[in-house]
């Protein structure tokens, strides 16, 4: 059983927001000024929360080694941020979801690996209101090292013990039980392939967010008999 949590963290990408639709339009469209083809989209959406580098990689066969792989970058991020909110949207479950914490007064927030002023740009335009964020620039170590969630944890003056860390991909889990956090690992995210998500370590896993309201009541015994 996981402990009452005083607070629930999400990552972003693949888990709080399907941003693969406009992460794919945004590959395609620099595809398409190098001369190539679009790729289908369901051969994109398992590496979206790879981030830029795992969406280059897959599209342009390119690394960061690579003496081109800044200028790519660069690139693949301004044409993903002039169309970034077109299709995103929360997972189906997530809207009430979050409106249900707020009613509880139990505080939500993001621990993501994406550029800061692209999460907070994505936020604004789907008019979220985290308690706290965390961005993958903000600190000198990304996940899966536990910073982000530890600086996280601080801001909301809670310990890691009382956080539930929310996540799909093996770097969230890795980061979380680094933590010292009650993790949980999400089926409904896009899950690159490259572990079974039952190895991951995670706490529990689950297959749609609806369970998350079932956790709570489950770990909850006061508000089940309620």
């Amino acid at each position: 059983m996981l402990p009452i949590p005083k607070a629930i963290l999400f990552d972003l990408d693949g888990t709080l927001l399907d941003t693969a639709p406009d992460m794919a339009a945004a590959l395609n469209r620099l595809r398409a000024e190098q001369g190539l083809e679009p790729m289908p989209f369901d051969q994109i959406r398992p590496h979206v929360s790879n981030g830029a580098r795992g969406l280059l990689g897959i599209g342009l066969k390119i690394t960061p080694e690579a003496a081109d792989y800044p200028r790519l970058r660069e690139r693949f991020l301004t044409l993903y941020a002039e169309d970034l909110a077109v299709h995103t949207c929360l997972f189906p479950g997530l809207e009430a979801l979050v409106e249900s914490l707020e009613g509880r007064d139990l505080p939500w927030g993001v621990v993501t690996n994406k550029p800061g002023g692209l999460t907070h740009q994505l936020l604004e335009a789907l008019s979220l209101e985290p308690a706290v964020v965390v961005c993958g620039d903000e600190l000198e170590r990304a996940k899966p090292h536990p910073d982000p969630l530890l600086f996280a944890a601080g801001k909301l003056r809670l310990a890691p013990v009382d956080i539930w860390y929310i996540g799909d991909h093996e770097r969230d889990i890795i980061a979380g039980n680094a933590a010292h956090m009650p993790t949980i690992a999400g089926r409904w995210g896009y899950l690159d392939g490259e572990r079974p998500i039952e190895d991951w370590g995670a706490s529990v896993v689950i297959d749609t967010p609806e369970e998350i309201a079932g956790l709570l009541e489950t770990n909850n015994p006061h508000e089940a008999s309620a």
